[in-house]
């Protein structure tokens, strides 16, 4: 029996970069399905069998397919492999792989790239939400050179304009999942409680004070990767939060996210450190900015007092470890709380290979499954 090839193309959506298939590509069965995408990727920690980059920035999918729904064009599946645990995550979106998912949508013959601009209306099929996606095309093909610059990526490219629809509660089911602007926890294992914030506006997040954890929050990440106290606190208190936003147990879940937030340094709203979950993030990401962008104009929030919003109220610069992230919101306020109607950001994208990729022949898997 010879290796089973499959269809593929490598793209770096934003500032993070995963492999795109079409969904008629992979087996039906979703069990199935995610046994082959952790054979294409790599099971183990360094992912040495597989296409991986042995780190969750570079350990992503995207599952594409022409949409069932009438409103959307696509529609799109994330799928996280956690690296080195021979397992999978679905529950939450990605902002930056969905920066690919419409050049994908062209490259793969689902959709007509028109003069100038391509809108494609995506159905982010974990959370049901809805982003429009404008992609810069020409002469019938994607636009991936221009000027456009994101921290996190060394060299410009052309934009990928994203609307998200109505993102709250994408996971947990309330923008609000706990029911509460702030919620106090105990840290354990030390005689110490803090004030959080958790909110899922795209991604759940739960935000904290950098000082509150014996932290400035504007650490390097491989300082705060090493600091094993630190993440023990984190785990902890990500445990006892995971069921309250409706999230259930929470032990090796993707989600909630961690958020440290600390006063601005340069220019933005406010300067973040996230741990997604166990691991410091080289930077932010997209829908994670969303969401905390959102608590930083929640009255009453951990993030008052903080938030430097003298700015332009709708359109927050989120710090990060690389530079920042911009988003703009579309928000009405009722009870003192706020609606976002639409948030959007630019990123970039860009086709790094495509072509066939091989899984192991005692894995391999017959036309019958697809």
């Amino acid at each position: 029996m010879s290796q089973t090839s499959i269809p593929y193309m490598q793209i770096r959506g934003g500032s993070s970069k995963g492999l795109y298939f079409l969904a008629s590509d992979l087996p039906r069965d979703e069990e199935l399905r995610d046994q082959v995408l952790l054979e294409a990727i790599g099971r183990d920690a360094r992912q040495i069998d597989g296409l991986g980059g042995a780190e969750p920035l570079t350990s992503k999918i995207a599952v594409v397919s022409l949409s069932l729904g009438d409103d959307c064009d696509i529609d799109y599946l994330f799928v996280q492999v956690v690296v080195g645990e021979d397992r999978v995550d679905t529950i939450a979106n990605c902002g930056n792989i969905l920066a690919g998912v419409g050049p994908y949508a062209i490259e793969a013959g689902l959709v007509d790239a028109l003069d100038g601009m391509t809108p494609i209306r995506v159905n982010m099929i974990n959370s049901g939400k809805q982003c429009l996606l404008q992609v810069q095309t020409k002469d019938g093909a994607v636009k991936y050179c221009g000027d456009i610059g994101i921290d996190g990526v060394p060299h410009t490219a052309a934009p990928v304009v994203c609307h998200y629809r109505e993102l709250a509660g994408s996971a947990c089911g309330a923008l609000l999942p706990t029911g509460n602007v702030v919620d106090t926890v105990k840290v354990s294992g030390c005689n110490q409680t803090i004030q959080v914030t958790c909110v899922d506006n795209g991604m759940p997040v739960v935000v904290l004070r950098a000082e509150d954890l014996g932290i400035t929050g504007k650490e390097p990440p491989e300082l705060l990767d090493s600091n094993v106290d630190l993440k023990r606190k984190l785990e902890a208190i990500r445990l006892q939060l995971s069921p309250m936003m409706n999230l259930g147990d929470g032990r090796g879940a993707t989600v909630p996210k961690m958020c440290m937030i600390s006063s601005p340094d340069h220019g933005g709203v406010v300067c973040t450190r996230t741990f997604i979950p166990y691991k410091c993030h080289a930077a932010i990401g997209v829908l994670g900015a969303v969401s905390v962008a959102t608590a930083c104009m929640i009255p009453g929030s951990v993030a008052e007092g903080l938030a430097d919003l003298s700015k332009d109220a709708q359109t927050l610069s989120i710090e990060h470890p690389s530079g920042y992230l911009s988003v703009s919101l579309e928000v009405d306020f009722f009870d003192n709380k706020p609606f976002v109607k639409t948030a959007g950001v630019v990123r970039t994208a860009r086709l790094l290979s495509r072509g066939e990729l091989f899984i192991r022949e005692d894995f391999s898997f017959g036309k019958e499954a697809m």
